[in-house]
């Protein structure tokens, strides 16, 4: 397999990326990508053996950026685990205003590939990594069940970007984020209450 690192897998998967984000991983064929990215079939197939690998290397960018984007806003709204909790919602709606937003990437590409394969488990795995990220945040908050809390707050954050993809705008987040404030306050007793 060729170097991870050079100007021509760097392109193709930039490439890729944008075509993806756009046009889905079955709206785009391995020719376009190549034509668009000006690089020879052999150049492609030495970087990535199949679609399906570029598609995972696809989203493991995203969920570096994604993953990486929700912490830095949780990270920015403090220490309270409570607020960072709220301050995920700020990644979400910058996301999800954006010019040319076209939902999550991972939900796109499991409704685009079917159950069992490599691109599928890879966005089902993501979906994992939010969750449990999400459990440490509500275990640290102190709800009575994080697990149960990470749920809804999950959906809260999957079903913002469904809605965004059709209608972005930032109004969704905002309802989110007051659905997550009531989820937060009966499920996590305030300390300063106690």
């Amino acid at each position: 397999m060729a170097d991870k690192r050079s100007p021509a897998r760097s392109r193709i998967l930039d490439t890729a990326t944008e075509l993806f984000n756009a046009h889905g991983v079955r709206g785009v064929g391995v020719d376009r990508i190549i034509a668009e990215s000006g690089v020879a079939k052999a150049t492609l197939y030495s970087h990535f053996r199949s679609k399906d690998d570029l598609v995972i290397a696809y989203l493991h960018g995203a969920d570096g950026l994604w993953r990486g984007a929700l912490r830095e806003a949780a990270t920015s709204a403090g220490s309270d685990p409570r607020e960072q909790i709220l301050g995920l919602f700020d990644a979400l709606r910058t996301a999800t205003i954006c010019d040319g937003f076209r939902g999550c990437a991972f939900i796109n590409t499991a409704s685009e590939t079917e159950p069992g394969t490599a691109p599928h488990a890879t966005s089902v795995e993501h979906k994992q990594a939010v969750r449990a990220w999400l459990r440490e945040l509500t275990v640290a908050a102190g709800a009575d069940d994080p697990v149960l809390l990470a749920q809804q707050l999950s959906v809260l954050i999957d079903g913002v970007m469904s809605a965004a993809a059709l209608e972005p705008t930032p109004e969704f987040t905002e309802a989110a984020r007051a659905a997550a404030r009531t989820l937060i306050s009966v499920a996590c007793p305030d300390p300063a209450m106690a």
